[in-house]
């Protein structure tokens, strides 16, 4: 899975619409939609905010780890 797929089903899992989670990150809904498509790229910082809105871990957004678990447990 891509991170952005992933980007989408956390968001999807939060409850969330495009509109809603586009102005967490200070974008429009229809740049949002193309990003949660593949076709525009995240920046580092608007993974970085959506991760903690939805309180996943970035390594999971990342397909480094398979612990959606936010913040990580030591």
């Amino acid at each position: 899975m891509k991170y952005y797929e992933r980007l989408r089903q956390a968001r999807e899992d939060a409850d969330l619409t495009q509109a809603q989670a586009a102005e967490i990150i200070q974008t429009t809904q229809s740049y949002f939609s193309r990003q949660e498509l593949g076709k525009k790229p995240f920046r580092v910082e608007q993974v970085a905010k959506l991760c903690e809105y939805y309180h996943v871990s970035s390594d999971y957004i990342l397909g480094l780890s398979r612990d959606l678990n936010w913040p990580r447990n030591h």
